[in-house]
């Protein structure tokens, strides 16, 4: 849609003169005599261009007006030679910018299109932070059973002022699950800390943890650990089979006690902090073989939550790989191509054995029109006999036209010219999905 600019000049020629350059350089333009004029518009513009010195409400007053409005819609104000003073005043005020008569017709062009630009950005930044608010809010997407039971588990443990282990495979969301859970705390205006414990050198360990005081070691300053960082909110250790077997006594007691004790200090600071970690292992075994301490894993887990795998989600995999592909296709400004039936079929075939955050890569690729990654290739057959050749050919004709009928089994019987039942049949033995 083509951007729309008002013109607010009280020489009719200059008026017309700007509104016919604006309109060369490909945009919409009204022209306004005066300031109540333009203030009385049934519609507000996407840009102003506005005089500094009219008779009645000047540029200051027209540009407080249409702030008041809509702060984020850009003027340009438009100045004589010795107002620019005044410009720089207007632009305090939030102009978007200024042009001193006599301007280039170029330099005019280049900044109505260098500020809506700009606010074309800031658009789209609020979007991606309402985007991130709404993922650091946690939503929980997907349909099947298994996903409305967490979302019920969530929900119940989130309030309880209790230590969890949350375990699944790689890519499962295991960090969008203690953001909900979070989120569905008292905590939830608190800090979220997250540690990856799988990326932090052993000897880093104590000090982001514990934190330090300043002459611990040559050149320490002050520092405060991760524990004290997530003081009155939440502490999230990733990867937790990963920490180091001597820090976890030390980290035990801190936890028992909510205390801790900085590196070079004799003092210990209060924590009031939740504690969820999070596992692709079976936490519980390792304690079996002292891989893990015991008691800091039921330290740990107050209540435990299991994340299924992707693959199991059934109808959910096409769910998310929408979603993620709707945000991939408005991200780098694309439409989004439709998911036909056959490709439905393949995401849910598909292993996906880096779960979410695999989706999440095919997803991506496929809004920008390239192919799925890694996609299952096909050994090489035995020939086929002619009744395997008739059988392939029945299966993609079948999948073909229930594509075209949305999975509707009666309306591609129909259109196949036979019977419901006998489709069924065929459904059945070739092992064709019918959604």
């Amino acid at each position: 849609m083509t951007a729309l600019i008002h013109v607010v000049e009280d020489d009719d020629d200059h008026r017309a003169a700007l509104a016919d350059l604006i309109e060369a350089g490909g945009y919409d333009c009204e022209g306004f005599a005066h300031a109540q004029a333009a203030l009385d518009a049934p519609a507000l513009p996407d840009l102003v261009v506005s005089d500094l010195r009219m008779p009645g409400i000047d540029g200051f007053g027209l540009l407080e007006a249409l702030k008041a409005r809509s702060p984020d819609l850009p003027v340009l104000m438009i100045t004589g030679h010795g107002d620019v003073s005044h410009a720089v005043k207007a632009m305090q005020l939030g102009a978007e910018d200024f042009l001193e008569k006599p301007y280039d017709a170029q330099h005019l062009l280049a900044v109505v299109d260098r500020a809506l630009r700009a606010r074309a950005t800031r658009a789209e930044l609020g979007r991606l932070q309402d985007e991130i608010a709404r993922r650091d809010g946690a939503e929980i997407l997907g349909q099947s059973a298994a996903i409305a039971a967490l979302r019920s588990r969530i929900a119940a443990l989130g309030p309880l002022e209790i230590d969890l282990v949350v375990t699944g495979e790689t890519g499962t969301g295991k960090e969008l699950v203690a953001r909900a859970l979070h989120a569905a705390s008292p905590r939830a205006q608190g800090p979220f800390v997250a540690l990856n414990c799988a990326a932090l050198p052993e000897t880093l360990f104590e000090i982001e943890i514990f934190g330090h005081v300043a002459g611990a070691f040559p050149g320490a300053q002050d520092k405060p650990g991760k524990l004290e960082a997530a003081s009155g909110g939440t502490l999230v250790f990733d990867e937790v089979e990963a920490m180091p077997a001597a820090v976890q006594p030390k980290l035990l007691r801190a936890l028992q006690e909510r205390q801790v004790e900085r590196l070079g200090e004799n003092r210990l600071r209060p924590l009031d902090l939740r504690i969820i970690a999070l596992t692709k292992s079976d936490l519980r075994a390792r304690t079996l073989d002292d891989s893990f301490r015991a008691d800091l894993f039921y330290r740990f887990a107050g209540a435990e939550i299991t994340l299924d795998p992707l693959r199991s989600l059934g109808e959910d995999i096409v769910l998310l790989f929408r979603h993620f592909a709707e945000l991939a296709a408005r991200r780098y400004g694309r439409d989004l191509p439709d998911l036909p039936y056959s490709l439905r079929e393949q995401l849910k075939r598909r292993p996906w054995p880096g779960n979410v955050r695999e989706l999440k890569a095919a997803a991506e690729r496929f809004a920008l029109g390239l192919d799925l990654p890694d996609a299952p290739t096909e050994a090489p057959s035995a020939p086929q006999s002619l009744a395997d050749k008739v059988a392939a050919y029945e299966a993609r004709e079948i999948s073909a036209t229930l594509e075209r009928c949305r999975g509707n089994t009666e309306r591609a019987a129909q259109a196949l010219g036979i019977a419901r039942r006998t489709l069924n049949d065929k459904i059945s033995r070739y092992g064709i999905r019918a959604d």
